[in-house]
């Protein structure tokens, strides 16, 4: 399939768009004020441990404290019988770990002591023995080959253990040298520089955005890596030429006079990722709804007709929004539980179609994802991996005026309100007289709909009632001043 990855690069951010058949697939930004976190090491100090919870938090020079699993501790893992982390870890402890999952809300970012290091080809596990293969790569003979031609290449003496990634399927053997020598020097690098930082302090840093780009992303069937940055494109060219040479002539620099995501219309695609509703190409719509602890998609057929029935109307929009929603899951980095609503169905077959399309789809995806398949009341459960996040909660922070609910209280609510915050205020405190002061909509629902409310109210309490229209004030906000 033809890939074109885009790279557009401000002193402020790097944007990354990963584009296939002319369709934005996936959207990764980094800023330069909070770079990614997944891969970094450290030198950490455990700071509290929760043996009910087998975990310890652990403080690495963050705003806040990391989270460490007893099953992302290489010891406990290691022993014959898992260890409970109060006999593994203890307060003030120091030690090495490594950024698994950024932080996400208001969790700390995810660690492990089992320390990995990605290369192009392979991934390097210093303090393991064994050697894996990534789980995309299904076919058993394959598997097997692909480990006995590592071992072929590797040096007798060679220490540690290693995980064969997709993209070695199509590396010669000097290139897998050249990622085994790459990966060695790494690892010196970090035992060298771990005896050598404070407490608290960053040990070694994984590659930038566009660097990780060319590392994971790039393979045989991407046609070109368009780069808007003179420097970054130069910066890419070194990195490829020591690390990832078969990537060198695939590397462009843009330099065009139209912005390069104005030229490929990403920035509009950036706009509708942040939208709740998606339309289908065939009239029918989705909705998204992320919260803290899943996401839920809802399809719905809007406008279509054009089925021989209703029955086939329902099995071609489910069909399509399962394609649709695969990409959605990508391009907006969606993770943890993901529940999706298709529309009811009444034939078994036509389920387990719309469910092999959404395996289909989602085969492209490089998070690890798990598909339950319909449950009893009709849903789709599956959870897609985590390590980032969204794309929406990395463009958007909650609403001002709703706090993240997505919807505000009526100006007919507020009125009633206000009336009953003044009763209260009234009873409370001796004034001459009591303004409200309120959103353009709001005071003029007071002053026609509710004025016989008002007018009452003023009788009632004995004090006259002005009115003040603040046009800052959104349609929730209200003060009331004793005058």
């Amino acid at each position: 399939m033809n890939q074109e990855i885009l790279i557009n690069v401000t002193p402020q951010e790097t944007r990354v768009a990963v584009m296939e058949l002319g369709v934005v697939q996936e959207l990764h930004i980094e800023r330069s004020t909070s770079l990614g976190l997944v891969g970094n090491v450290y030198r950490g100090v455990v700071c509290r441990v929760l043996p009910g919870m087998q975990s310890a938090f652990v403080e690495i020079g963050l705003q806040r404290a990391a989270f460490l699993h007893a099953r992302d501790i290489f010891d406990c893992e290691q022993a014959e019988t898992p260890l409970p982390i109060q006999n593994v870890l203890h307060e003030s402890q120091s030690l090495m770990v490594q950024v698994i999952k950024e932080p996400i809300g208001t969790k700390g970012a995810r660690l492990t002591t089992q320390i990995s290091i990605a290369g192009r080809f392979l991934v390097f596990l210093p303090q393991q023995t064994h050697i894996g293969v990534s789980q995309r790569i299904e076919d058993e003979t394959e598997r097997e080959a692909l480990k006995s031609r590592l071992l072929s290449v590797l040096p007798e003496s060679f220490q540690g253990g290693y995980i064969i990634r997709t993209m070695c399927e199509t590396a010669t053997d000097a290139e897998l040298l050249a990622d085994i020598d790459y990966l060695n020097k790494t690892w010196a690098h970090i035992q060298a520089k771990s005896t050598e930082v404070p407490e608290r302090a960053l040990i070694f840093q994984d590659l930038n955005l566009p660097m990780r780009v060319l590392r994971d992303v790039v393979c045989a069937d991407t046609e070109i890596v368009r780069i808007d940055s003179n420097e970054t494109y130069q910066k890419l060219v070194d990195f490829a030429n020591l690390y990832a040479i078969m990537t060198l002539n695939k590397l462009a620099h843009y330099h065009g006079d139209r912005p390069l995501f104005d030229l490929y219309n990403i920035e509009q695609e950036i706009e509708n990722a942040m939208s709740r509703k998606v339309e289908l190409k065939s009239g029918g719509y989705l909705i998204f709804d992320q919260t803290e602890a899943l996401t839920t998609v809802d399809v719905n057929t809007g406008s279509f007709v054009s089925g021989k029935n209703l029955s086939d109307t329902i099995f071609k929009t489910n069909l399509e929004a399962a394609q649709t929603i695969a990409r959605q899951l990508r391009l907006r980095n969606l993770g943890g539980i993901i529940i999706i609503d298709f529309i009811d169905m009444d034939e078994d077959a036509q389920r387990e179609e719309v469910l092999a399309e959404l395996h289909k789809e989602v085969a492209r995806d490089r998070s690890r994802i798990s598909i339950s398949g319909f449950s009893a009341l009709g849903l789709v459960e599956m959870t897609r991996k985590r390590t980032r996040e969204s794309l929406a909660h990395t463009l958007c922070e909650p609403c001002a005026a709703c706090q993240g609910r997505g919807e505000v209280k009526t100006a007919q609510t507020i009125c009633y309100e206000i009336l009953r915050e003044l009763l209260r205020e009234a009873r409370q405190f001796k004034a001459r007289e009591l303004r409200v002061l309120a959103a353009p909509k709001v005071i003029d629902m007071l002053l026609e709909e509710e004025s016989q409310s008002l007018a009452n109210l003023s009788d009632f309490i004995g004090k006259p009632i002005s009115l003040q229209v603040e046009a800052n004030y959104s349609q929730e906000g209200f003060d009331i001043i004793l005058m």
